[in-house]
C-alpha cells in the first residue's frame, strides 16, 4: 500500500498539478485584479451595483410570503463571467497564440499536423487474410 502512495507521489502528474494549482491561483488574482478594476466601472457606468439584486419577479408561497427570485443576480453573474471570459481570451490568450505563432514562424518550422496512418488489421480480418492465403496455396 505505501509504494502504490510512494509511486504515486513520485509520478510526476502530482507536482504538476500542484504548480497548476498555485499558477491557476495567481491568475486568478490577476484576472480578477483586471475585471474589478476596468470592466466592473465600464458596467457600472450603465447599471447601478445596488440595485442588480432587486431585479426579478416576486410571488407570493402559500403561506402568504412573498418569495422573489433575483435574476438580477444571475444577469450579474453571466456578465462577469463573459468579462472573465474576455478578458482571459483577448489580455492573456490571443497575445500568446500570436507570440507562440511568430515564434514558430522565425524558427521557420510551423507545427504540421501528423499524417494520417492507416487504421491497423483488425483480428478478424487478419484471420480472413490468413485463411484466404491458405486456401490460395492450397489450390495452386
Amino acid at each position: 500500500m505505501l509504494k502504490g502512495f510512494k509511486d504515486f507521489i513520485l509520478r510526476g502528474n502530482v507536482i504538476d498539478l500542484a504548480v497548476a494549482v498555485v499558477i491557476g491561483s495567481a491568475f486568478t488574482a490577476i484576472v480578477n485584479t483586471v475585471v474589478s478594476s476596468i470592466i466592473t466601472p465600464l458596467v457600472s457606468l450603465f447599471f447601478e451595483a445596488d440595485s442588480t439584486g432587486e431585479f426579478g419577479w416576486t410571488v407570493t408561497n402559500i403561506y402568504g410570503n412573498e418569495v422573489t427570485f433575483p435574476l438580477g443576480d444571475l444577469i450579474s453573474a453571466i456578465i462577469s463571467f463573459l468579462a472573465v471570459a474576455v478578458v482571459v481570451y483577448f489580455v492573456f490568450v490571443l497575445p500568446m497564440n500570436t507570440f507562440k505563432a511568430h515564434v514558430e514562424a522565425r524558427k521557420g518550422t510551423r507545427a504540421e499536423e501528423p499524417a494520417d496512418e492507416p487504421a491497423a488489421a483488425t483480428e478478424a480480418e487478419l484471420l480472413v487474410e490468413i485463411r484466404d492465403l491458405l486456401a490460395r496455396n492450397a489450390r495452386g
